[in-house]
């Protein structure tokens, strides 16, 4: 339990700089929010808490509401508990990562590299910085002659969810059949290549997942292009 000294006299020791009045500073870093949550991430009760900083409930309730302006050492109890460093305290806060595409920002683009494209692209995460997938909506046309498909690599895995149509997919040295409503997940660094195999389109989810695979070592797909804002990340499904 917390002495009544320090009970009483919340405001000692503040963990503020000069130019911040205590109770702003506190609500500017949100340090009640920080703390609740990482409680709530423990399923830990405030009494539980309390046993393991030696502070009251009733404190720890005031702390977390912004009610009373913590001391450096009651913040470093609360860190001990959470395994966390003071600094986490007083760090800025990520942003979480949330992004709509809406459908008429997306640009349909072309198999690239060939006259006649075999298939039409999406990118559906194009304006997500840093991304670690790539998901994509592609369209497989009939092909209007008999050619011999590309096949292609890249770093990575590839998962694809048929929506509708038949889909062949080539991997490695094996042919593969697809209908409306079956998947795959695959190595992308073994050559692989989509066929449309049937008389109307073949429409699939596809997501890319840039996680280093065995064959990482394999070059990149020869159409490779550079992203651009309004463009896909710089490689094709």
């Amino acid at each position: 339990m917390e002495s009544k000294a320090e009970s009483a006299a919340p405001h000692s020791d503040p963990v503020t700089p000069a130019s911040h009045s205590p109770e702003a500073f506190i609500a500017e870093k949100r340090i009640g929010e920080r703390i609740r949550r990482l409680r709530l991430k423990r399923s830990m009760g405030l009494v539980e808490l309390g046993r393991h900083t030696g502070l009251s409930a009733s404190f720890l309730s005031q702390l977390e509401t912004g009610r009373v302006v913590p001391t450096l050492r009651n913040l470093a109890r609360v860190a001990m508990v959470f395994g966390r460093d003071l600094s986490y305290f007083f760090e800025p806060e990520p942003h979480p990562l949330f992004r709509v595409h809406r459908r008429s920002e997306r640009v349909r683009l072309p198999q690239s590299g060939v006259e006649d494209p075999t298939y039409y692209f999406e990118s559906l995460a194009y304006m997500v910085p840093d991304r670690q997938l790539d998901p994509y909506y592609a369209e497989f046309v009939p092909a209007k002659k008999i050619v011999e498909v590309r096949p292609h690599v890249h770093p990575g895995y590839e998962f694809l969810y048929l929506l509708q149509g038949e889909l062949q997919i080539r991997h490695g040295d094996r042919s593969h059949d697809l209908e409306a409503g079956d998947s795959v997940y695959f190595d992308a660094g073994t050559p692989h290549a989509y066929r449309c195999a049937g008389t109307s389109p073949a429409v699939a989810l596809i997501v890319t997942m840039h996680q280093m695979t065995p064959h990482s070592a394999a070059a990149t797909r020869p159409s490779a292009r550079p992203a651009t804002a309004a463009g896909p990340p710089a490689t094709e499904p």
